[in-house]
């Protein structure tokens, strides 16, 4: 365990941390600034009308399922994390890193979509293991990737995540851990055993009720203590430079932690999210769909939930010094709205945890056809020993799952980076290509006759 915690630290605080960032430098210039360039056109492609077809779910459900991973503890605590270490500027270095990711989760997600395939059922699967394989044509590292995947995100992921909701509720209500987690694995196991359009409609439901009531709170607060705002973002700024003659120690810190929690809670450049954009049929019929619909679950994740977090606390007021992480929000929610305030953030942490739980089983399912584990009966053993360590995460103490966890998304946030920067011709010859159609007027349409001349490696048979 000193060992995993040795390379995972070495991996976040030396290494990732400036691989990503100058990922989204090298993004948003190869791209034009895509996200700034295309901020309105974003929005157009996000229809939650449309339906899920026969191979691919709707690219609003696969919107959702992203966010539902996404939208998480990170949200809540990690943000509290970022001001108590870094103080109020670390939410400006935040707002920075996502401005940049979107970048990167543009690229990732395009790429996801364009080397997706079918699986045994016919539908559609993809990410970072595919574009490894087809695109850069390197199986073996593509077997690795997957294997990362299917360990971390079929097993220790949700159990991190069973293990927050089981200690949430046992300190707020005293029910037993092991109660919980029964409780945990029935619901789950329903959703999961439905496959993926199930998971698909749940995380549809869901995701936009949790989001919006938590946006609602938040704004609430800014409305009651509306005269204090402009105040609340001076702050901001001048801490992040440290102008704030209370927080001028505090710039390496605000920098560090701000661009850190940013980065792991959008997970924009970890390889996450393609698994779910390469589930969807995109409209219009071209990669690049995708690569616009994930780029505003960046926006979404960072620019809008955690800068309601940042508000609720901020606006609290700081408390004495030892309360931090999800004691802080529960204490900036308690000053705001009493009981209330305490009640409503277990039932945040149960939603985003139990959304984060579903969407997890998304990323390590979808690799399961790449290792040939994709038949019916396969699947369910998959399933039986996705949702029994879901149970013992409920009912352990986690602090090594949690190092290994760390260690997991490191690793697999490497290898996915290095990938990136490799397939940045196919990036930036797809991208242009859906451009110079919406250019002339045209629907965006991507097929493998006219533009397989644009890919590096080749494509699945018969999705395009």
């Amino acid at each position: 365990m000193n060992l995993i915690s040795l390379i995972s630290d070495l991996l976040w605080n030396n290494v990732l941390i400036f691989l990503l960032i100058l990922a989204g430098i090298w993004f948003s210039v190869k791209l034009s600034f895509i996200q700034v360039s295309n901020f309105r056109h974003m929005f157009t492609l996000v229809k939650p009308t449309e339906k899920a077809t026969r191979t691919g779910i709707s690219p609003f459900q696969a919107l959702m399922t992203s966010l539902a991973a996404r939208v998480g503890t990170g949200n809540l605590a990690g943000v509290a994390i970022a001001i108590s270490l870094g103080g109020p500027g670390a939410i400006f270095w935040m707002w920075l890193i996502a401005l940049l990711g979107m970048a990167t989760g543009y690229a990732e997600s395009l790429l996801g979509q364009l080397y997706k395939v079918k699986d045994a059922n016919g539908e559609y699967r993809g990410g970072p293991a595919y574009y490894i394989r087809l695109g850069l044509k390197l199986p073996r590292l593509a077997s690795f990737f997957s294997l990362l995947i299917f360990i971390g995100y079929g097993f220790v992921f949700s159990s991190v995540q069973a293990n927050t909701i089981a200690e949430a509720v046992n300190n707020s209500l005293g029910i037993s851990n092991n109660i919980t987690g029964i409780f945990i694995v029935l619901i789950a196991g329903i959703i999961l055993i439905g496959g993926m359009k199930s998971i698909a409609n749940s995380v549809s439901v869901l995701v936009p009720i949790m989001g919006l009531s938590y946006l609602v709170v938040a704004l609430s607060i800014c409305a009651i203590n509306f005269d204090q705002l402009p105040n609340v973002l001076v702050l901001i700024v001048k801490s992040a430079f440290g102008l704030e003659e209370a927080t001028s120690g505090l710039l390496g810190a605000a920098i560090i932690n701000g661009i850190k929690r940013g980065l792991y809670s959008n997970e924009a450049g970890a390889g996450t999210v393609p698994h779910a954009a390469a589930c969807a049929s995109p409209n219009p019929r071209h990669p690049a769909t995708q690569g616009f619909v994930q780029m505003f679950g960046v926006f979404l994740d960072t620019i809008v939930v955690c800068t309601a977090t940042a508000m609720i606390i901020l606006l609290a007021g700081m408390p004495d010094e030892g309360v931090t992480g999800i004691r802080l929000t529960q204490y900036a929610l308690e000053f705001h709205f009493g009981s209330f305030g305490r009640d409503y953030i277990l039932v945040a942490i149960c939603l985003f945890s139990f959304t984060s739980i579903v969407a997890n089983f998304v990323y390590a399912e979808s690799n399961l056809h790449l290792i040939k584990f994709d038949n019916p009966m396969r699947k369910l053993i998959f399933i039986y020993l996705f949702l029994y360590m879901t149970f013992w995460g409920a009912t352990s103490s986690l602090p090594e799952v949690w190092k290994l966890a760390d260690l997991s998304l490191g690793l697999t946030t490497l290898i996915n980076i290095c990938v990136l920067l490799f397939l940045t011709p196919t990036i930036i010859a797809v991208t242009h290509d859906y451009k110079r159609q919406i250019k002339l007027g045209k629907l965006p349409q991507f097929t493998e006759q006219d533009k397989g001349d644009l890919v590096q490696g080749r494509l699945g048979k018969g999705i395009w």
